[in-house]
């Protein structure tokens, strides 16, 4: 039995979303705030039996963040189960609680958490009349969070991420229509009671995430040692306890006999009557060894010494590295879960939050390769690519940001297992960056992978990560493969395709005067146009249709289209470290200076080839400056995966060109004035299309100009 899906609606920051799981591992990833540790507490609500009952009751901050008003609105937390075993006890439990009806063996099951309002004031709002909103108002004004209720229900067949199912059951606050069924119990299902609690039947296991390990080891509550030891202890005939605490009672005695003890506690005696009198002083008075006699304070003296390095030394908790201690602690919360196994739940779970900190790269991947159990599902968060490469993108679930509410999204949805093996054999450590990104661009080499990057920095004194953008090298032009993921049944996010059309920048004609490797030059660019032209009309089938993706297409290739946007001089610059000639320097220089297309994209392309492309685009990327022109089809690239530029970021990059201005007496005032129009548009006093006007006659050949044309 394991846990299919997960639905949340109206829960903190999910509006109303649906994750998916497998058998096995499952990871969640997704930025900082997108909800990852919502998912886990919402799974642990509905089937930790550790949850403190109070946990249940929700509060106030725990209705989704987007609600105009959260009263007389239901939190709704669903997992479906499937593969439930045929076993009598388990079909037992479902059947009577949680199955759905009319199915006599059942393999898929539901079970529910839902926060709603008391039955009186479902009543009061099912009483009003439809569209009489002042009515709503004055029962919404009245509700308090005590007037919720926490359920628990089963045998429930309801789609709750329809929002159509939440307005029929919850009702419809726009139109104030209620319906007189206030109990809903086919859609909402059957209440389970507590002595049928599904929490009671399955072991589950949380290991929270790692802030400070050592803290954890001195807290007898939450010490993992402690929590193994406890487990044992309770399996261990008492008889077999009495011989140690018959030694620990006679050390105990052993240690009060000592002489010295004796003779300090007459001391104390004769010293508090000397000074009290006999009156006052205490009856009695002793000096006992306190060593503990039971099991579990014994456990509680137990500390975990561990080596390092070889030599034989071994210390306490406190004196390992913060990624020693880290792992120690993973490692005995997994044994942890292992203890949990062997009770013989009906389904183990084990939820793991970001285990990365501090644990070397190589230990991440091999130690989540392997965290697999037959008979367990385990769900981690995780901040890490290199845990995400060894994640099977089946089992992954992004969650991303969409405004106010945060979404799940499955980026093996709908694909066949030949397309999801295309998928996992890209994503290694550096490409599955892109499932972390808030949008992407594919990119077909090293040069854009080096050089995008470097020029949004430079134009707009912002980096790609700081966007949020993602900058992928597919090392070819199989660009379908990975952006298939990017679509309304996946991934909802932006996908930028960045290749080369490859069209001849210079005369391919054949001429009896061609030397051998000239022609072949002119037969493969023709060739390399033709398959430019394929590749286009291909791309442009796939993308048909789909809002996610958009293609943009150099007219020749990167490094040609660089040279041609105006961009000769940073060329020039490296001309010295891609030759050692004078001779093929001075060449080179006057091409790129000629004012002649074909000469300059030739030129260009010599250069790379010789160098090799990532190498000159290494070297490229140390030569521009802020006033370095991106190419058109690379702007727009850019501008269609970001989106819409908020008021900080227009700022942020207009400062940026006002710093990278030739400052001198006649245009320093002009910046100036420039500068507090600027603070006037983010403070919402100073309309957009002003604020271009006045960039445009402060910093008239800016090459801002082109973004800010675009820029909505």
């Amino acid at each position: 039995m394991h846990i299919s899906k997960l639905t949340l609606v109206n829960y903190r920051n999910f509006n109303n979303t649906t994750l998916r799981f497998q058998r096995g591992v499952n990871t969640i990833i997704g930025e900082n705030g997108s909800g990852k540790s919502n998912v886990l507490r919402a799974i642990r609500l509905l089937l930790d039996d550790t949850m403190v009952r109070a946990a249940h009751h929700l509060s106030e901050s725990d209705f989704h963040r987007g609600l105009d008003d959260w009263k007389g609105h239901w939190i709704i937390i669903s997992v479906e189960f499937l593969e439930l075993s045929m076993d009598e006890a388990v079909q037992a439990l479902f059947l009577h609680g949680t199955a759905v009806l009319g199915e006599e063996r059942i393999a898929k099951a539901s079970y529910n958490l839902i926060f709603r309002p008391s039955k009186e004031i479902r009543l009061r709002l099912a009483a009003l009349d439809e569209g009489d909103a002042a009515g709503l108002a004055a029962v919404r004004n009245t509700i308090t969070i005590s007037d919720y209720e926490t359920v628990f229900t089963g045998r429930s067949a309801a789609d709750f991420s329809d929002p159509k199912v939440y307005t029929e059951i919850v009702g419809d606050f726009e139109l104030c229509h209620f319906d007189p069924d206030v109990e809903k119990q086919d859609l909402v299902g059957a209440k389970i009671h507590g002595f049928l609690s599904v929490t009671k039947e399955v072991a589950l296991t949380f290991i929270q995430a790692l802030r400070d390990v050592v803290a954890e080891f001195h807290n007898n509550r939450t010490n993992p040692l402690l929590t193994l030891l406890k487990s044992k202890s309770g399996q261990i005939d008492p008889a077999s306890m009495q011989p140690i605490i018959d030694k620990v009672v006679d050390l105990n005695r052993s240690i009060e006999g000592l002489e010295d003890v004796k003779s300090v506690r007459e001391h104390v005696r004769q010293t508090i009557k000397d000074t009290a009198g006999e009156t006052y002083s205490p009856a009695s008075l002793s000096i006992k060894s306190q060593l503990p006699d039971d099991a579990e304070r014994l456990f509680q003296s137990l500390g975990l010494f561990v080596g390092e390095s070889p030599g034989g030394y071994e210390g306490p908790i406190q004196e390992l590295s913060l990624g020693g201690a880290n792992l120690i602690y993973l490692t005995l919360k997994l044994l942890e879960f292992k203890y949990q196994r062997e009770k013989l739940a009906i389904a183990n779970f084990l939820l793991i939050e970001e285990p990365e900190a501090h644990i070397h790269t190589h230990i991440q991947k091999t130690l989540f390769d392997r965290i697999s159990y037959e008979d367990a599902q385990i769900i981690y968060t995780t901040h890490s690519a290199h845990i995400s490469e060894v994640s099977n993108v089946s089992s992954v679930n992004i969650l991303g940001r969409n405004g106010s509410s945060c979404e799940a999204y499955h980026p093996a949805a709908g694909l066949d297992e030949g397309q999801i093996t295309s998928i996992q054999r890209y994503l290694d450590a550096v490409r599955s960056n892109l499932l972390f990104a808030k949008s992407v661009l594919l990119v077909e080499g090293d040069a854009e992978e080096v050089m995008i990057p470097a020029l949004v920095k430079r134009v707009l004194g912002l980096s790609v990560d700081e966007l949020g953008l993602s900058v992928i090298n597919i090392r070819s032009t199989g660009f379908k493969n990975v952006a298939i993921m990017f679509d309304e049944e996946r991934i909802r996010k932006r996908c930028a395709i960045v290749t080369d059309l490859d069209a001849e920048f210079f005369d391919t004609t054949a001429s009896t005067q061609d030397s051998a490797a000239f022609a072949a030059r002119k037969l493969k660019a023709i060739g390399s146009e033709k398959v430019g032209q394929t590749r286009k009309l291909a791309l442009d089938e796939f993308s048909a249709d789909n809002p996610w993706i958009e293609n943009f297409y150099a007219p020749h290739t990167f490094e040609v289209d660089f040279a041609l946007a105006g961009n000769q001089e940073a060329l020039a610059e490296i001309v010295g470290k891609v030759y050692r000639k004078a001779s093929s320097i001075e060449t080179s220089l006057k091409s790129l200076r000629s004012g002649n297309p074909t000469r300059i994209g030739y030129r260009t392309m010599m250069m790379a080839e010789h160098a090799g492309k990532g190498w000159f685009a290494i070297l490229l990327a140390g030569k521009i400056s802020n006033h370095v022109i991106i190419p058109d089809y690379i702007r727009k690239a850019i501008l269609f995966a970001h989106g819409s530029f908020s008021k900080p970021l227009i700022a942020r990059i207009l400062r940026h060109r006002i710093a990278s201005a030739t400052v001198d007496p006649f245009t320093q005032e002009s910046l100036n004035l420039l500068t507090e129009k600027i603070a006037l548009f983010q403070q919402g006093l100073c309309d957009f299309s002003v604020l271009k006007a006045e960039v445009e006659r402060t910093l008239p050949n800016d090459v801002i100009h082109p973004f800010l044309s675009e820029i909505s």
